[in-house]
């Protein structure tokens, strides 16, 4: 009697993906359309809370609107875009341009340097101590932009302010009933400072967790090379939290590109003859002081149209890191 003979299992093939090369089979097609119906609701209503006033501010821009015309004295003028020349014609919007960059890097590289100091400490010191950091930093954070900035703008009066009357106490007499927003760059320092105020817990609560999830092999390993906490950061830490830096400093980015509360508020609507001026404040001075609607739209969407890249940088980042975050 013969023995039975048996017959090896065919091996099977590998999975073909959509280009016919090896690789995990494509999900159904209802499935990849499942994400984008769970997002539809939301998009039906904050599309067009986005579109709409986006679409008003570029039709105003291209109109010669004013107060005569706004009370309906006048009708609407189609002018193209002698708004845009007017303004790229403007020596001042040059000047507001430089001083809103400039005002805006500071914030934002002050910001990234003291939300990382910040962030670490939270990892050297003990929990008591890191819950009255954590809940000083939330409560500046959550403080409205007008509040903070009238506390801020209290501290540094001229007659009443305590920093003035703490200075003088100490024997600097020339802080008698000095004004702080009268010199140009000084006045930047202070709203500078108080929109890093503001802004760095963002930062500090993402590094901080950032931190929390690098394995603590690797930086006890760096600890036994002898390498001290700055060295760790800049070799260590920092590479590894490179995503989330990137994400971290481009939102810092376009959040301080249009700070218009804290300047317009602590420099009375951009300083003495407008040394302190942003381009949101220029924008507003244009639109509602100057009754030029027209004029302030159009800066507005030159504003947007700056906007667009940091913003497209932001999405791409978070595309390209998401998995990595």
């Amino acid at each position: 009697m013969s023995a039975p003979t048996t017959t090896a299992p065919a091996a099977s093939a590998p999975p073909v993906g959509r280009r016919g090369g090896a690789g995990p089979a494509a999900p159904p097609r209802g499935r990849r359309r499942t994400p984008l119906l769970l997002l539809l609701p939301a998009a039906v209503i904050l599309i067009p809370l986005v579109a709409y006033p986006i679409y008003q501010l570029g039709l105003l821009s291209v109109l010669d609107f004013g107060q005569a015309q706004a009370s309906g004295g006048v009708p609407t003028r189609f002018v193209g875009l002698d708004n845009y020349r007017g303004i790229l014609t403007d020596q001042q919007f040059w000047t507001v341009l430089a001083q809103t960059v400039g005002f805006a890097a500071f914030c934002v590289v002050a910001t990234l340097v003291v939300g990382a100091a910040l962030a670490v400490l939270l990892t050297r010191i003990g929990r008591t101590a890191r819950l009255v950091l954590t809940t000083a930093s939330m409560a500046a954070w959550a403080a409205p932009a007008m509040t903070g900035s009238t506390v801020w703008s209290f501290l540094f009066d001229t007659n009443l302010g305590l920093v003035n009357d703490v200075l003088v106490k100490l024997g600097l007499s020339g802080f008698h009933e000095y004004n702080w927003f009268y010199d140009k760059w000084t006045a930047f320092l202070i709203v500078g400072a108080v929109v890093v105020w503001h802004s760095y817990p963002f930062v500090m609560v993402t590094l901080y967790a950032g931190i929390n999830a690098i394995p603590a092999e690797i930086l006890e390993a760096a600890s036994l090379d002898g390498a001290n906490t700055w060295t760790t950061f800049r070799r260590v830490t920092a590479p590894m939290l490179r995503p989330i830096l990137t994400i971290v400093v481009i939102q810092s980015v376009i959040w301080d590109f249009k700070v218009f509360t804290q300047i317009y508020v602590m420099t009375t609507g951009g300083g003495i003859a407008g040394q302190n001026l942003v381009l949101n404040v220029y924008a507003y001075q244009k639109a509602f002081a100057s009754s030029q609607y027209g004029l302030g739209a159009a800066i507005g969407v030159i504003m947007l149209l700056i906007l667009v890249i940091p913003t497209a940088l932001y999405i791409r980042t978070l595309r390209r890191t998401g998995n990595e975050l």
